[in-house]
């Protein structure tokens, strides 16, 4: 099959298998959706793959075999060799049968990396940090893995092309390995440096070189390391020199049709992305009943092609949280005993207990317009605040007892019954931890994971918690009700998050416990966590069979590539 017609065959396969990106891998492109194309990314290799096994372009049988080009470069070799241009290497061995990993077409040749390559590694300069600091210009200096720096002088200033010597990237390969350098510029130690006989050889190499897996080559895990002797016997596949230059040409074109392809799908995702956003904040965003009726009859009649991706599922699944705690999910009764009586039946009963007095809301402060029998309140009056300490981790009589103590790297799950760490009884009477009664709230004020999300979990048994903590001792709503609330204004609470000199997150008390939140009648509450609940579900049967479909897809185009290297072999 043309390599055109597999992919104008296969197109809604290389387009629509998508994965979570990753740092591994040799796909370009990542979209908006943080989900690289799987499909094109299998594309590119299989292109890659037939280029270097003589199956992208025709042979013609007038070019010059590649014996010949062999000849002319050991001639080069020699020459720069006699004048002090290379450094003389090590005689490379003849490549074994079991090195030939595919026929390959009459007129190629195998060969070993070192035969056809001429080394510059010599030439190298690597140079500090520091060094570079004081010698900034206008000249790339290259690493491992591109241009790192600009420095004020050039090593070389020719096209020669670069592989990386050392790092990560040999492994996982998430640039490219080889590339090939132009202009003047500078080299450091890292990447290896090479020229050849013509640019367009270079080229080719080039190629060859991001086609293929350079695990056997490598020494270490910890810090992998491809040093020029390994580097040297690599077995590449030689086509004649004129049709290296058709292959390049054809590589070129078809990786740029899977950039087009790639951009598109892109640009696609951005799109639908912005609408589904778009959509669903003008639900929230809703003045009154009709236009929020509207809109979501807007929704539903194109919920098929709105929901279609994980995010988009996930951006449906916080607008249900929303519009949860602004009492537009389920209907209000006139017969629910309003919330304002029942938080005053609760106020009286806790009057006894120690809490902090907030100020009185103004109606300024309202963010919207709650149902009639809903109550604002601040964060602070749902119930007793509590804080929580560290007990010294010198003494061994605080620590492995039966008491959970919660930090924030606890904080995985709605709710929690037990921790990794424990004290004990000595440990809470002699620190600032304290007990926490069960059923409290218990939220992080302070730590790196505000800088993205506000957990918030509920205890089922008494616990004790650090000091980037707090617990609110709660006296009334439904406990499923306050975490859903604390989920659907998420937004809301991180942009009270504050940021230190050196970076830390921390929510300050005054602006958490004054921030003001809808309280609805306590049956409502109920209806509406079941509603939640309900419509939660959904969205993850819906997200689970897409990421079905998306695995079949994945598959679908392993196997595309896997069978047209299997038909070629045999074919071979």
């Amino acid at each position: 099959m043309a390599m055109m017609d597999l992919i104008t065959e296969h197109l809604d396969i290389w387009t629509s298998a998508q994965v979570q990106k990753k740092n591994g891998g040799r796909g370009r492109g990542k979209m908006s959706n943080g989900k690289s194309i799987h499909g094109i990314k299998k594309l590119r290799e299989l292109i890659l793959d037939l280029a270097v096994r003589g199956k992208l372009v025709p042979q013609d049988p007038d070019d010059e075999s590649a014996i010949v080009l062999l000849e002319k470069i050991a001639q080069e070799k020699k020459r720069l060799l006699k004048e002090g241009k290379l450094k003389k290497q090590k005689n490379l061995p003849l490549i074994a049968k079991n090195e030939k990993q595919f026929e390959i077409p009459q007129g190629w040749e195998y060969v070993r990396f070192g035969n056809i390559t001429f080394n510059r590694d010599f030439e190298r300069v690597p140079l500090s940090v520091d060094e570079r600091k004081g010698r900034q210009g206008e000249y790339d200096y290259y690493g491992a893995s591109g241009v790192i720096d600009s420095i004020d002088d050039f090593i070389f200033e020719e096209p020669l092309l670069l592989i990386g010597e050392d790092g990560a990237n040999l492994i996982n390969r998430s640039t490219p390995i080889a590339f090939i350098a132009r202009g003047q510029y500078w080299v450091n130690n890292h990447a290896h440096v090479l020229g050849a006989l013509t640019e367009g050889l270079l080229e080719y190499i080039c190629l060859h070189i991001n086609a293929i897996s350079l695990e056997p080559y490598v020494t270490g895990t910890a810090q992998p390391k491809m040093n020029q002797a390994k580097m040297n016997s690599i077995v590449l596949a030689l086509p004649p020199l004129v049709e290296q230059h058709r292959i390049v040409a054809k590589v070129d074109e078809l990786m740029a049709l899977c950039d087009k392809l790639e951009q598109q799908q892109t640009d696609s995702s951005t799109t639908h992305q912005t609408l589904v956003e778009t959509l669903l904040t003008t639900l929230t965003n809703a003045a009154n009943q009709n236009e929020f009726a509207e809109t979501w009859q807007r929704i539903a009649d194109h919920f098929d092609t709105l929901f279609t991706t994980e995010q988009s599922i996930d951006h449906l699944k916080q607008t249900i949280l929303q519009l949860a705690v602004m009492g537009k999910l389920v209907p209000q009764d006139p017969d629910d005993e309003p919330a304002n009586v029942f938080l005053e039946r609760i106020g009286r009963k806790s009057k006894n207990v120690r809490k902090k007095s907030f100020s009185m809301i103004s109606k300024s402060e309202y963010p919207f317009i709650l149902p009639d029998n809903w109550e604002w309140i601040r964060f602070g009056d749902l119930g007793e605040i509590l804080g929580g300490g560290t007990p010294s981790k010198s003494n061994p009589e605080f620590w492995g007892g039966e008491i959970p103590w919660i930090s924030p790297k606890s904080m995985k799950m709605d709710y929690i019954s037990d921790s990794v760490d424990k004290i004990t009884s000595e440990a809470v009477n002699k620190s600032a931890a304290k007990m926490i009664p069960v059923d409290s709230l218990l939220i992080v004020v302070r730590g790196m994971i505000l800088a993205h999300s506000f957990p918030a979990a509920i205890n089922l048994t008494p616990v004790t918690i650090n000091q980037d903590m707090k617990a609110v001792v709660l006296s009334g709503p439904e406990k499923a009700f306050i975490l859903l609330m604390i989920k659907g204004l998420r937004d809301e609470f991180l942009k009270l998050v504050e940021r230190s000199s050196h970076g830390t997150c921390k929510l300050v008390s005054n602006k958490l416990w004054n921030k003001i939140i809808g309280i609805p009648p306590l049956t409502e509450q109920r209806r509406i966590v079941t509603k939640v609940e309900e419509l939660i579900t959904l969205c993850d049967t819906l997200k689970a069979s897409l990421s079905k479909n998306q695995t079949t897809k994945i598959h679908l185009a392993d196997t595309i590539v896997e069978q047209v290297i299997s038909q070629e072999t045999v074919q071979q």
